[in-house]
């Protein structure tokens, strides 16, 4: 008997010995720990930032180069927009069938499959890869916030927020000039680069062991279908104000993103300066702790209706200056400050009001906001399009932010705020 546990303890220490052998030269980030931390959630935030960081001023040049007009590139983009809008509703649904864990998966893989078809395929088939980078996006940003619902304390979330940002500053602030760069080397690099990191991001995840997140018990009953949950979105007020502001942000990412590297083609500056202006701004990012603690010394309400009116002035004036190319780029980067301060606060509001038992279904909705955006915005820049120059699309991005303004005085005042404790003196 002795010597059965004897030969039993060596064996359990020579195992013990191999798992730390074996995971003694994985590198730190890729580490996991039992219960995800927030550091885990901002390395899989900033691997996601790299993936489309790269391909963030790439993407609306190529198309731009494989159609030729401003206004068909904006029809493209509606039509990826509403593709992408029914996909990230459908995702909750398929989450009660296909493991979260998968969904996230295929996610990565659609992002690898437009990276092939845009390396590989004819200029023909880039919607296609635009249509699946969209939808890469949308599968994984639903799920990714499930998983922070999950594991993340309410009280924690405006930090994981700010350290989600700050990680992923380097990639946002690099990969827009690097992917330009890149394009002027070989066509296809900035998509072999993407696709390296998007493979990288999958490891990642699988090693991190977020596994299908908490599973919240439900009374019994049909499953609902993916629209059943709007009902109850729209009668809470907050949601609906927290996706409002992060739609009315993200149009405005979309016209710098998309449209002032047209503007610039158009007026003479070339095709590198869109990528320099967008990694100039989002090395802004680094700033977001700085900005939380704005948040929380003043108030989610007056961050945000600051933020607005900063956009909203810069934006129309950009618009006002479009005879000097190079003033209105400089306005557009200084209203991407406030974009950044948008994306730091803006999604607090709702993030703050969701309940435990909808994780799954008001993260979707939440995700919505990336989609509606890309229908409205190029909608709208389609349209403008045909009775004006694209400068107008600005005027009309900086009039959005208006009746944003106004909704976010509707917040409440102490919103965000930190609060004395209870069993405090």
């Amino acid at each position: 008997m002795s010597i059965l546990t004897q030969t039993g303890g060596v064996t359990c220490c020579q195992m013990r010995a191999e798992t730390l052998m074996a995971t003694r030269y994985i590198p730190l980030f890729l580490q996991h720990s039992p219960t995800p931390r927030i550091q885990s959630f901002a390395t899989l935030a900033g691997l996601e930032a790299a993936v489309r960081g790269v391909l963030i001023s790439v993407m609306p040049l190529t198309m731009y180069d494989a159609l030729r007009d401003a206004a068909t590139v904006s029809q493209v983009y509606f039509l990826v927009g509403l593709a992408s809008l029914c996909w990230g509703l459908l995702v909750p649904w398929l989450t009660r069938y296909i493991p979260r864990r998968w969904m996230y998966t295929l996610g990565c893989c659609l992002y690898l499959l437009a990276m092939a078809l845009a390396w590989i395929g004819p200029p023909l088939l880039m919607p296609v890869a635009l249509l699946s980078m969209v939808l890469a996006t949308a599968t994984c940003f639903v799920c990714f916030n499930a998983y922070v619902l999950d594991y993340v304390a309410r009280a924690d979330l405006g930090r994981t927020q700010s350290l989600q940002m700050f990680y992923a500053a380097a990639p946002w602030a690099i990969g827009p000039m690097t992917g330009v760069w890149l394009r002027g080397l070989w066509a296809p690099l900035p998509f072999v680069v993407a696709a390296l990191f998007a493979l990288l991001l999958l490891t990642t995840f699988w090693v991190l062991r977020l596994g299908n997140g908490k599973q919240i018990q439900r009374a019994r009953g049909p499953a609902i279908n993916p629209l059943a949950y709007l009902g109850r979105f729209l009668r809470q007020p907050r949601l609906i104000a927290g996706w409002m502001f992060a739609v009315v942000r993200s149009c405005g990412w979309w016209v710098y993103i998309v449209y002032l590297p047209i503007f610039c083609i158009e007026a003479g500056l070339g095709d590198k300066v869109g990528g320099f202006a967008l990694s100039v701004s989002n090395a802004t990012l680094f700033l977001t702790p700085v900005l939380l603690r704005l948040v929380y010394r003043h108030s989610v309400r007056r961050v945000v209706r600051g933020a607005m009116a900063w956009c909203m002035v810069l934006f129309c004036a950009a618009a006002a200056l479009s005879a000097l190319p190079w003033l209105t780029v400089a306005c557009l980067m200084l209203a991407s400050v406030g974009l950044i301060m948008l994306d730091t606060a803006g999604g607090l509001p709702f993030m703050m009001s969701v309940k435990p038992s909808e994780r799954v279904e008001m993260a979707a909705v939440y995700s919505s906001f990336r989609d509606v955006s890309g229908i409205l915005t190029p909608g709208v820049a389609w349209s403008v399009l045909l009775v004006a120059p694209i400068a107008a699309v600005f005027l009309a991005s900086g009039l959005g932010f208006v009746a944003a303004f106004v909704v976010a005085g509707r917040l409440h005042p102490r919103l965000g705020v930190a609060r004395p404790s209870r069993g405090g003196a």
